[in-house]
């Protein structure tokens, strides 16, 4: 009798897992398509191992920390060229950039991570969405013949910061 029931269970879990992991992946493509990077949303949470079990609120506190280490990953980068910096025209625009993020980094994304989870969307999305514009300042601080190293890490975190807001924006929609 222990074998058939071991086997009946088995059965019932190969068609129940796969159910469950596709409504996880379901609620992500619900989520991302109303983003608006849609493809980059699902490529950034689908990898992350807390994204399937997680809820819409997850979803977007998953983001949100998902921009802090982006933007911090760029942080150092910006603290590496500027030490290799070839003029001092792009020294000054790598050091404007560093002065961008520092605060981002260290205050706001933090602060916004922390407002999440107490479920204050609107601080939330006010802080990421700073982020966002910082980094596009970062961007068009290189003028000139000073091309900047910085294009696409910029138009990532800026990328993130707009999916990340999306998303609170959902959350803030479903719980008013």
């Amino acid at each position: 009798m222990k074998a058939p029931n071991f086997l009946l269970l088995l059965l019932l879990l190969s068609v129940i897992v796969p159910v469950i992991i596709q409504c996880d992946d379901n609620l992500i493509n619900q989520i991302c398509r109303r983003t608006p990077f849609r493809d980059l949303c699902i490529a950034t949470l689908e990898p992350n191992t807390n994204s399937s079990s997680s809820d819409v609120k997850g979803l977007a506190s998953i983001m949100a920390n998902i921009v802090l280490g982006n933007a911090s990953d760029t942080l150092n980068y910006i603290e590496g060229l500027i030490k290799q910096a070839p003029d001092p025209q792009q020294e000054r625009a790598l050091a404007n950039c560093a002065e961008l993020y520092i605060p981002v980094v260290r205050y706001e994304l933090p602060q916004a991570i922390d407002a999440l989870s107490k479920g204050h969307f609107g601080f939330a999305n006010y802080c990421i969405a700073d982020a966002g514009k910082q980094a596009d300042a970062c961007e068009k601080g290189f003028s000139g013949s000073a091309k900047s190293p910085l294009s696409d890490r910029n138009n990532l975190v800026k990328s993130l910061c707009g999916i990340a807001i999306a998303i609170i924006n959902l959350l803030a929609k479903r719980l008013s």
